[in-house]
This record gives C-alpha cells, structure tokens and sequence, in this order.
C-alpha cells in the first residue's frame, strides 16, 4: 500500500495560477470569498490540476505484488551495492596480492555503541517506539498509509485528518508500532480546516510512552529537525534536517471535494514524502514541534495529482496549535475555530486580505454583531496585519487567525480609502467545519 500523498502546498507570495479552481459545480474562490475563520470556508478546495494545493487522493490499496515490487527493488539495489563491492574488493586484492596490510577495528561500533540522548540515533531511539503507521480504508476498499503519535497514556494518537478521511464514514483504521503490534482504531475527532485529528487504540496497551510536545513558539530558523514517517509505505524511516522558515502561509485539500485548510506553517527541509503525513517533527531534542503535513514538489508542479516526492520543502503544523485541537477533539469530538466574522477574497493577490462586498449565499460579508461588525471593519477594507503579522491575502490571515483561540485579543491594521487604520477586536468562535 502506498503511503497517503501530503498535499501539495503553496508557501509564500501567491503566483498567477493561485488560488486553485474549485470542484466542480462550485463557484470560484475569488468570485465569493471564505470567511475568515467565520461560519464557513467558503467555495471548497483545490480540484484536480489546480496550480497549487493540490487534491490529496490517497492511492487504492496496492496488492501485495506491488508491496512485493518496492521491496525487490530495495533488495536488488542493496545486493548491486553489494555485488559492486564485492568485485572491486577482488580486484584490489588481486592487483596488491604481494603487499601487506594492517587494519585497525573500532573498540565500539554498531549496536554496542552507546548513543548520547541528544543525538539523532539517541532522539529516534527514545520516539520510534512511541509512533505508528496508520492504514485507513474506507468502506469501500480505498485507502492509504499515513503516521501518527502517542498523545495520552489513554491510547489517543494525533495525526492529519487527511489521513484519516477515508476512514470516518464506516471505515477501517489500524495503527501499528515498530514493534509490530497492530491494533485496530476509531476516528474520536477530526477538524478538516486544521488538518489535524485524533483516533484512539481499541484495546490499548498499558504502558504507552506520549512524546513530550515542544513549544513551536520558541523555534527558531535554523534549528535541526527529525522527521519520523512512514514514507511511501517504509514505516519508522527518520530524517533530519533545519526549520527553513517560520509563519508560512500554507493552503491543501484533502482531495474529498470539500474544503481546504489553513496553516501558518513551519517550513523544513527534512525529507518528507508521501506516508509522512501525520507523523511527528521533533527538535533535537526529541521534543514534538509539528506535525508533518504537507509538501511542495516539482514532480507535478506547483501542485497535482501524481505521488510527488520530497524536494526539501515540507510543512508542519505547529504543535502549540495541534495540541489546543487535538484538546478540543478528545474532549468534545468536533473542532473550535477562532474568528473575526467576516469573509475575505481567496483571490490572487498579495496587497493583503480584501473584506468582500457582496452577500455569498445567504451570508453577510460582515456577520451582523460579531467582532469585525463590533470593530468598525467594513465591507472593502483591506486587512494588511494582524498583531505583528504581515497579511498578503485572505488565506494567510485565515492561517494566522487559526493560530489564536477564540476570545484572544488581536490587533488589525487595514487600508480604506488609501489610509491605514488600525482596530482591535475580540474573536470569536466557530464550533465544527460546516
């Protein structure tokens, strides 16, 4: 089974071919906006070939001939390295056959080895046994592998809900250790504008080790990071590399036809691949700082359909806000939303987060007594910051929004009539994803 694809994902600065279109029978993005983090997302997400965010289809189930077929690659690359080995070893002895050498072997090498906790070797050593693979399948046999985390002692395992998402309607979820225990598990919750949810171990073991959850504010760039993952179906395969950058405004789709997610994303260079999603991104500490979730890649350009491959740019949710969701998940099944109560243009720009002025639906661009109608905010106006945040368009100030929590004072500065203004508000809440 191949792993679930990472939705493809658009960093900065929006290009000419942003916002993807929409499924079809929806209107455009940028003809009706998405309230920002108001009481609802929107037209919907990304559709096939869109120019970025690209639809997240998990691949059917391979049979076990194609799982037989990736593993014989991987055995036939190892045994022509060996081969290779093999005959210039031969060779060079032969040619020096005359001469003596003298070789010299490490006191400690291999498993006797004693790694420092702090190392790479040391860090995976004390997670891997405290992530899983996850296989979800839906009712209908479709499905894909992702990764996950211990959260509780309770058998609680965080990990994206578009890994999820073939499973919540009457599917089938398992989660397996590196050990090689499988258990089976139940979606608890999933919140689809945050990419996040939580599923729960039937029968779970005594004994559960959570990993220790960092705190994504204080990262820095430059700092290392360890990615543990199922990549392409390889489960407990870790890499390693930097934050890249921080307060990314990424934008995916699960590839339901539904709608997208917002993030205000932590940028890596670890190598990050379909079957990645969902698993953990720790510092070098071991502590959690992300949770792996999406990926640019060149092999379908800004975005698509195929199964893309790492180009070194991967995105995390930051954990500070993953964990807030993965609270309200467990505690009352359905995610809480902070927001401003008003809808912004989606639509290609980058001079900031346009208020729309015409009703989409049933719905005002200003939701009559909310905190945007409360702050004196109208249709029209141009929001360029929040707090210290440089806002370039609707789904950044979303992503930005979202990282708050709902009764959190914000400051927004906004452009009407050519002047800059600022307002603070109070924001409110939104509870569940329709």
């Amino acid at each position: 089974m191949n792993g679930a694809q990472p939705p493809a994902a658009q960093g900065s600065a929006p290009d000419a071919s942003w916002p993807p279109p929409p499924p079809p029978g929806t209107p455009p993005y940028g003809d009706h906006g998405v309230a920002a983090g108001g009481a609802g997302f929107g037209a919907g997400g990304a559709g096939a070939g869109s120019g970025w965010g690209a639809t997240y289809q998990q691949p059917a189930p391979k049979s076990g001939r194609g799982r037989g077929g990736l593993l014989a690659a991987l055995l036939v690359a190892a045994l022509v390295g060996g081969g290779l080995g093999g005959g210039l070893g031969y060779t060079l002895a032969k040619n020096e056959a005359t001469t003596s050498s003298t070789t010299v072997s490490a006191a400690d090498s291999g498993g006797d080895f004693k790694r420092d906790p702090g190392t790479v070797a040391g860090v995976a050593a004390k997670a891997l046994p405290s992530t899983v693979t996850i296989q979800a399948e839906s009712s209908s046999g479709e499905g894909g592998t992702g990764t996950g985390f211990v959260f509780d002692t309770q058998g609680h395992i965080v990990t994206n809900n578009h890994v999820v998402a073939d499973a919540v309607d009457g599917g089938k979820l398992t989660a397996t250790f590196p050990s090689g225990k499988k258990y089976d598990a139940e979606v608890v919750g999933h919140a689809q504008g945050y990419d996040v949810a939580v599923i729960k171990l039937k029968d779970a073991p005594s004994g559960l080790r959570p990993l220790t959850l960092g705190d994504s504010d204080k990262v820095a760039v430059g700092d290392s990071t360890i990615a543990i993952g199922a990549p392409f179906g390889l489960s407990n395969t870790v890499t390693t590399g930097i934050i890249s950058a921080k307060n990314r405004p990424v934008a995916s789709s699960d590839g339901t036809g539904s709608n997208a997610s917002y993030m205000s994303a932590l940028q890596t260079d670890a190598s990050i691949n379909p079957g990645n999603s969902g698993g953990p991104l720790l510092d070098a500490q071991g502590n959690v700082i992300g949770i792996n979730s999406a990926i640019q890649s060149s092999a379908n350009g800004l975005g698509g359909t195929g199964q893309a491959g790492s180009i070194g740019l991967g995105f995390a949710i930051p954990i500070n806000q993953a964990e807030y969701v993965a609270q309200q998940l467990i505690k009352t099944g359905k995610p809480v939303y902070a927001k401003i109560g008003a809808a912004v243009s989606t639509g290609d720009t980058t001079d900031g987060a346009m208020i729309i002025e015409e009703r989409t639906g049933s719905s005002d661009p200003i939701e009559p007594g909310g905190p945007a109608d409360k702050a004196g905010l109208k249709p029209g106006d141009v929001i360029t910051k929040l707090d210290d945040r440089v806002i370039d368009s609707g789904p950044t100030l979303i992503g930005e929004i979202w990282t708050h929590k709902p009764g959190d004072r914000v400051t927004i500065t906004y452009e009407r009539d050519g002047q800059s203004r600022t307002v603070e508000l109070t924001l409110g809440s939104r509870t569940g994803d329709s």
